[in-house]
């Protein structure tokens, strides 16, 4: 989803030459294949959006599966980056880097300060650990590897798969279906009292070449060397029954609305504090409710095909 969502907009610009593969074409979790790739190209600049993500099902059932993927995928590409000498590489993590009990909104320099939240720490531990890596090659080579972590993403592109989804996603799909069965109820998991931040995924396509195309001197001045990654969100967020609400009235659903206190919250409330990216220029640009209807758009358009 973000990958597509950046290369839409580096194409709109018409001077860079991109290279990309599908996962068919490249499975970035094996490290020949990736080094084939990289001595092939030998690009100037390299965007890891790439990693294997999902929602609390999806961590809870898979946990080897999310800490392997994610580990081996960041280890291979920037290595090997390195090794043909890239000097410039973005990082994509997330905001479940940190622990569940962070002061809200989370601070960059909250990272490594107290207990992840559970149900995605194998996920949120490679994340870390590719910020870290990162770090640790500007530390030992020079060069200009940096790393910004996301809110939650949503927008056309997205996973919409009824298990493996992400909460808003999850949530279109599941009120569609409702809809358009005549169903009288939906049930929704936990207690919707969580608070989430929802960020577009073409701002955060915005966001990331920004922080790309920054001077090396501001973002160092914006930045320490072991703390150097960029929260993007919006600043805002909003409880899940909420976002429930918002679903059902896009969807047109009409019906009830239970919640299934037995199911897991997840961290009760996950919410960015972005002003250090606010400070070197940068603000999310569209609005929570547009997103959410241009998201829906491309569900409808779209949700006969594989890609959902």
């Amino acid at each position: 989803m973000v990958g597509s969502a950046i290369l839409r907009r580096l194409a709109a610009r018409g001077n860079v030459e991109l290279i990309t593969r599908t996962h068919t074409e490249l499975d970035l979790t094996d490290q020949a294949a990736v080094r084939a790739f990289m001595q092939a190209e030998r690009p100037n600049a390299v965007i890891l959006a790439a990693a294997k993500v999902g929602g609390i099902h999806a961590n809870n059932t898979y946990p080897a599966d999310f800490i392997y993927q994610n580990l081996m995928i960041q280890n291979n590409v920037i290595n090997q980056a390195h090794a043909v000498g890239v000097e410039r590489l973005l990082f994509l993590g997330s905001s479940c880097i940190y622990p569940r009990a962070a002061a809200q909104p989370m601070r960059e320099d909250a990272l490594l300060t107290g207990p992840l939240e559970p149900t995605n720490e194998p996920y949120a531990i490679a994340k870390i650990a590719g910020i870290k890596l990162c770090e640790s090659h500007n530390r030992q080579y020079g060069v200009d590897y940096r790393s910004v972590m996301p809110t939650n993403l949503f927008g056309p592109g997205d996973n919409f798969h009824p298990e493996n989804s992400h909460v808003l996603p999850a949530l279109l799909r599941r009120f569609d279906d409702a809809a358009r069965a005549g169903e009288k109820e939906v049930v929704v998991w936990g207690s919707g009292t969580p608070r989430r931040e929802f960020l577009y995924v073409d701002d955060m396509a915005e966001a990331s070449l920004f922080v790309m195309d920054l001077p090396k001197t501001i973002y160092e001045a914006n930045t320490q060397p072991m703390l150097s990654h960029i929260n993007v969100g919006t600043g805002e967020d909003i409880s899940i029954a909420e976002l429930v609400e918002a679903v059902a009235r896009i969807t047109g659903f009409s019906g009830r609305i239970a919640y299934d206190n037995s199911r897991p919250d997840g961290t009760m409330r996950k919410l960015m504090d972005v002003s250090r990216l606010a400070a070197m220029g940068w603000k999310a640009q569209t609005p929570f409710d547009d997103a959410l209807q241009a998201t829906y758009r491309w569900y409808l358009y779209n949700k006969d095909s594989r890609r959902t």
